[in-house]
């Protein structure tokens, strides 16, 4: 869903599903072009075959731990409360079920924390969380690869070569893409350095693996 409000929309968009039959959506006057930025997809190669269980256990292990606070879904529980109950979690469910429980509760915050970024046009601010989001998601959130075949980490071996690159420039940032597991990485990386990062990775992932976007402003039309 929140591809297709993007698309309609137009530009940057920020979506709060909190209250689902009335999500509320915002627009941002922001374009990475004013300030001389590229937004780039990495296409690592890897398969979402077999992919299934590892998507579901996501929400599933979520409201696990919702359940053990008498909630449906881990955004109706206060975050002090989870931290308050720690005692009471471990055992209660799996580990990796409170990791991705940290992961939700941090990661919205860090969503509110971007939003205000680009609203005040502070491009810095905004790619230091990017990069604390897609560590949080390597960390916590564990989507970058299936654990049950842990020989193959495409995005991991990206985020790994593409982190490198960023730090010799010292700049941009880099995340997994999407719902993870498989698929691609995005890079926010000045135009200078865009050619010189396609040259860097395309040895590894092939060539035309990475797509240089750019937001388009406007929503979509009927054209009668």
């Amino acid at each position: 869903l929140m591809d297709q409000v993007a698309c309609a929309t137009g530009g940057i968009v920020t979506i709060d599903f909190f209250d689902s039959d009335n999500p509320k959506i915002e627009k941002i006057n922001f374009s990475l072009s004013d300030y001389g930025y590229k937004l780039l997809v990495l296409d690592t190669g890897g398969t979402h075959h077999n992919l299934t269980e590892d998507y579901a256990a996501i929400p599933e292990e979520m409201e696990s731990v919702a359940k053990l606070f008498n909630k449906n879904i881990c955004s109706e529980i206060d975050f002090n409360l989870f931290i308050k109950n720690r005692n009471k979690l471990r055992g209660a469910v799996s580990d990796r079920a409170i990791l991705r429980a940290f992961h939700f509760f941090n990661e919205n915050k860090r969503v509110e924390q971007q939003v205000l970024a680009l609203k005040n046009d502070d491009l810095d601010t905004f790619l230091r969380l990017v990069n604390r989001s897609g560590d949080s998601s390597y960390k916590y959130l564990q989507n970058l690869y299936s654990p049950n075949n842990v020989a193959e980490q495409p995005l991991s071996l990206a985020l790994a070569f593409t982190g490198s690159f960023l730090e010799s420039k010292k700049c941009g940032a880099s995340r997994v893409h999407g719902g993870g597991f498989a698929g691609t990485i995005q890079v926010f990386l000045p135009n200078e350095f865009v050619e010189e990062y396609i040259e860097f990775m395309e040895p590894i992932f092939g060539r035309n693996s990475v797509t240089v976007l750019n937001i388009r402003p406007y929503g979509t039309f009927v054209l009668s």
